[in-house]
């Protein structure tokens, strides 16, 4: 009697162990066939897209602490340079993927669910330029792209390769950095302007986008958003820093802004010739540029419009210099970040990511709609 009891407690066992395997693949199946148009969303990039990649490595440059996060729920400072969600997790939701939020790669125990929906690779302080990331010890583009690779082969295991691959075709592909190539390095190190005019640093940035694009669609990527910078002259650091009387002139450097604009019409024009060449070749692949800079400099120059009152300084501390561990527990802050474009000296504030996000709605319906 005794062996037969034990026989049929392993055989139910077995059923058990067999009946959960069945259950996990069909939901982890249903994830890959839940959005036949947008199947997952994974992000590349700086600070502007980052929700918390810098948490897990070593460096200064992070966000994880009060009073980043301020308006999450519990006000938890989660990674992200702002004091709520970032665009990405706007379209994140948007686009039907059953994620409200888009989580950072680095996150220790993601589900295979969170990995097959989308992650964001991001690094806040990264950029094009390879001596850019160097400089706060942060993860280079290239490094990104290792980690989706890496995604990419967990994801096979599950599900296997070929439907890995056919999941990876339908899914979009964000990428948004070039700001702090300018503002923390060529603006700042004499290191690239011994080497490069303006003009020949933004080709050598065009030319590392290019073939961050270029292996991209080596890897199965079909649907791939690239987003401009934004009118740096308006950051208020760079205000602070550039201005000839930063407590009584705070407006817009003009040069700076400039260079946003010749750079972003640079990038259009590679991003229009490189669509050309994928639609000679047949690639069946699309390429989006998203344009930040209009949608910001609609903020500065029009905040009633959209409900700001201040356009010029941060949220966290005086608003002039601060951000990362320089906006700290014992900053002082506004009373209402609604009324900020910026949170810290740097970046926007959740209120103006949205407003981005609203901006890019007609190009993120066309992804899904293509």
């Amino acid at each position: 009697m005794g062996t037969s009891y034990t026989h049929n407690l392993m055989l139910s066992l077995s059923q058990i162990f067999i009946l959960s395997m069945l259950c996990f693949k069909l939901k982890v199946e249903g994830f890959s066939l839940n959005n036949t148009k947008v199947s997952c969303f994974y992000v590349f990039g700086d600070s502007t897209v980052d929700p918390g990649n810098n948490d897990y490595i070593m460096t200064s440059f992070r966000s994880n602490f009060p009073p980043y996060g301020r308006d999450f729920p519990n006000q938890v400072p989660t990674g992200r340079f702002t004091n709520g969600m970032l665009s990405t997790d706007y379209i994140a939701s948007y686009i039907g993927l059953k994620k409200e939020l888009l989580p950072p790669y680095l996150e220790p125990n993601l589900s295979i669910e969170e990995l097959m929906t989308g992650v964001s690779f991001a690094s806040a302080g990264s950029g094009f330029d390879p001596l850019t990331p160097t400089m706060t010890n942060v993860i280079p583009i290239e490094k990104q792209l290792e980690y989706f690779k890496e995604c990419k082969k967990r994801v096979e295991v599950v599900i296997g390769k070929e439907r890995t691959e056919n999941h990876i075709k339908k899914g979009v592909f964000f990428i948004s950095a070039g700001t702090n190539d300018f503002v923390l390095n060529y603006f700042t190190l004499p290191i690239q302007r011994n080497r490069y005019t303006l003009l020949a640093y933004q080709h050598f940035l065009i030319q590392h986008v290019k073939q961050f694009i270029q292996n991209l669609l080596a890897e199965g990527a079909r649907k791939i958003v690239i987003a401009g910078v934004p009118p740096m002259g308006c950051l208020p650091v760079m205000i602070t820093i550039n201005s000839p009387s930063a407590f009584l002139k705070r407006d817009c450097i003009a040069k700076y802004s400039s260079t946003a604009r010749d750079y972003n019409i640079l990038l259009q024009h590679e991003l229009h010739a490189m669509q050309l060449q994928l639609n000679i070749n047949n690639k069946g692949a699309k390429l989006y540029y998203v344009d930040i800079y209009g949608p910001i400099a609609d903020m500065i120059q029009a905040p009633q419009k959209f409900g700001f009152d201040e356009v010029s300084s941060g949220c966290c501390g005086s608003g002039f210099i601060e951000a990362s561990f320089m906006c700290n527990k014992n900053s002082d802050l506004c009373t209402d970040p609604s009324k900020y474009v910026f949170w810290d000296s740097i970046h926007p504030t959740e209120k103006a990511y949205h407003h981005l996000f609203l901006a890019s709605l007609p190009i993120i319906d066309s992804i899904i709609n293509n």
